[in-house]
């Protein structure tokens, strides 16, 4: 017996022509809980050792305006590139019934790619810290707490926009979407996301980095949430329905998953080698 797909108006909001979508709202909600709890981490110097935190408020406040700006526009490209590149060759399309608009940049028309919007904030945040002579891994360890924050906002906004669904499954927490052509019975997928990358994901690197010192191994805490969402995306993507424009990958790969390894990979090196840069300090500590 499956539960009642709980129908939520993806428009939350109608200003004359102009719709605000939860989705929107999400972005909003996310950068701005994110931000938020980012200033009280580099209030806690206790977390982050004798160095401090590697950003003052002020510089906090303007950086957050270039992630806003890379999250979306990685996320959109990521998107174009990753998942429907032929979006590039559609023509034109009005919105607001008379401005032509190229639907590649209509970001709720296929929406964004969380691999995308990844890179985006990396060069974003790398370019940031080197004009103002910032460590750039201690400011990516900053941003890699509050990341949770917003994939959970995301997911949730995923869920209400009835996308990115399950697979077929009968299970007694199933759901039949009103976006699916089959109508069958899904597995929720996009709470399964919202729960792990957001809430697990969140108290995991919490507790790193207030009771093991991560912030204080500059890269640890970005290894730590890399190889976390990829090990939560990997397992979700099996219970995901594949974009059906997507290609069939073999022993039935997604194309999340094949974004996602190299990020374990990378988040296990980073993690490991902070660890020896640990181990040095506290060495030349005790001599």
């Amino acid at each position: 017996m499956s539960l009642p797909y709980p129908s939520i108006d993806p428009v939350a909001l109608q200003l004359g022509p102009l719709p605000i979508r939860w989705y929107s709202l999400a972005y909003i909600g996310g950068l701005a809980a994110g931000w938020w709890y980012l200033t009280r981490l580099i209030k806690n110097s206790v977390i982050w050792g004798k160095t401090g935190a590697p950003i003052t408020k002020a510089l906090l406040d303007d950086v957050i305006f270039w992630v806003a700006i890379g999250v979306m526009a990685g996320g959109r490209i990521g998107y174009v590139l990753f998942y429907e590149p032929s979006l590039l060759l559609q023509p034109w399309e009005p919105i607001l019934g008379f401005l032509p608009f190229p639907p590649a940049l209509m970001m709720w028309n296929g929406g964004m790619s969380f691999h995308g919007g990844l890179i985006g904030v990396t060069l974003v945040g790398f370019f940031f810290a080197r004009k103002h002579k910032l460590n750039p891994l201690s400011l990516g360890d900053l941003f890699a707490c509050a990341a949770p924050i917003g994939l959970f906002f995301g997911r949730i906004a995923n869920f209400i926009n009835a996308e990115l669904y399950g697979r077929p499954w009968d299970g007694p927490w199933s759901m039949v979407f009103p976006t699916d052509p089959l109508a069958v019975p899904r597995h929720p997928s996009q709470l399964y996301e919202a729960a792990l990358e957001g809430i697990v994901l969140f108290i995991i690197i919490r507790i790193a980095t207030h009771s093991f010192g991560f912030l204080k191994r500059p890269g640890a805490a970005i290894g730590l949430f890399l190889a976390g969402y990829a090990a939560s995306r990997i397992f979700v993507e099996y219970f995901r329905e594949p974009d059906a424009h997507m290609p069939d990958f073999p022993l039935g790969l997604t194309m999340g998953m094949l974004l996602s390894v190299p990020m374990v990979a990378l988040g296990g090196w980073l993690i490991w080698r902070t660890r020896n840069v640990q181990a040095a300090t506290n060495k030349k500590a005790a001599s």
